[in-house]
């Protein structure tokens, strides 16, 4: 008798462990098609081959809902897409692998760190808006370095770089860090209050 019981036990337990595997694999898939999305909303302008897009904040909220891990996976997961030529990547952009290699693509790279990042600070403490909104801006420190490298290293020019990739986007950025912290802070009240 007592064999069978263990027996429930470990299927229990199986059942338990395939349940929370099917929901993490859920949630970077789902963190992944949030930011393909994001990266449908897209404005070019003039004078820089890098377009306003709404993209940077699905990274900063995936990783600031997700956490560090599922939300660097999330991201690595849709730089896997883009590059397998899924058109998760801003229509603007060639797609594919060129679009890794062109004018956004250190922005792009840098992706799955800047949700880590994000994540990673908001897990570190007590969840609120103003480290939801710290762990954005450093994720964003983050971004501008890969991106603003990448465009130096194919301008040959800093200053080119600067000018095509940072001071178009600084205010739309801080808006977006603002956001995705107001939006992760009211989730966290969320999910504290259900408890």
């Amino acid at each position: 008798m007592a064999k069978p019981a263990v027996q429930t036990l470990s299927t229990s337990q199986e059942r338990i462990f395939a349940f929370n595997a099917t929901r993490q694999v859920a949630l970077v898939v789902g963190g992944s098609l949030v930011v393909a999305l994001c990266a449908r909303i897209t404005i070019p302008l003039p004078g820089t081959p890098v377009p306003l897009t709404v993209q940077n904040f699905g990274v900063l909220l995936v990783g600031l809902l997700l956490g560090s891990r599922r939300g660097f996976a999330a991201l690595a997961l849709y730089l896997a897409e883009g590059a397998m030529g899924m058109p998760v990547f801003s229509p603007t952009g060639p797609g594919g692998i060129a679009q890794l290699l062109g004018p956004t693509g250190g922005f792009l790279l840098a992706y799955p760190l800047v949700a880590w990042m994000a994540g990673f600070i908001v897990e570190r403490g007590r969840k609120s808006f103003a480290r939801a909104a710290l762990g954005g801006l450093l994720g964003e420190v983050l971004l501008f370095t890969g991106g603003l490298t990448w465009l130096a290293v194919l301008t040959h020019s800093v200053a080119q770089a600067f000018r095509w990739g940072l001071y178009w986007f600084v205010f739309a950025e801080v808006i977006k860090v603002m956001m995705a912290a107001g939006i992760a802070a009211r989730w966290q009240r969320r999910l504290e209050a259900q408890r």
